[in-house]
């Protein structure tokens, strides 16, 4: 990789330590191929990337970035997990190293905020963006399905009782 290339791949690191809304560092060591593509995979379907990048490449782009306090756990195989989301990469990469002990968290950054690997599942275990709109949705139509169902109610009883007296007069 010659200079012009490590500018880049700096630059696009620096774009991604900005602008994620959580940044995960985990330790891949002994991982096959097909494990890390289906790591990829499923981050890719919860809408965040995760790339492998050179430790001391990783430490200049963060430089001066919000997420400057995960420099720390960028020491060995290191893989960056990252989402704007702030909660979906935590979540995949909580349930992958559930299921694949060769992925170890070691901690990430949200924002300002540093994060050790309690704090990773921590924000694993946060409702998603999607969720917490479903939610608020939810909570913003039932008052409006209740006050139709009670205008709807008077008129649906009065016709039930025009039709039983309709019934008994014939």
């Amino acid at each position: 990789m010659d200079r012009a290339q490590k500018e880049k791949l700096v630059e696009e690191l620096g774009q991604i330590f900005e602008s994620s809304g959580v940044v995960v560092v985990a330790r891949y060591e002994g991982m096959t191929v097909a494990e890390m593509q289906d790591l990829r995979a499923a981050m890719r379907v919860a809408g965040g990337s995760v790339r492998v990048a050179k430790n001391k490449l990783a430490k200049i782009a963060l430089d001066g970035k919000p997420s400057a306090s995960i420099a720390e756990y960028l020491t060995g195989m290191t893989v960056l997990a990252y989402s704007e989301d702030p909660v979906a990469a935590a979540k995949v990469v909580d349930d992958y190293a559930k299921k694949n002990d060769k992925l170890v968290v070691l901690g990430g950054a949200m924002g300002e905020t540093a994060l050790d690997p309690a704090g990773v599942k921590a924000v694993a275990g946060m409702p998603s963006r999607e969720e917490l709109i479903a939610s608020i949705v939810g909570c913003i139509a039932a008052p409006a399905s209740n006050i139709a169902g009670a205008i709807g109610a008077p008129a649906s009883n009065i016709a039930s009782i025009l039709s039983t007296i309709e019934e008994k007069a014939a």
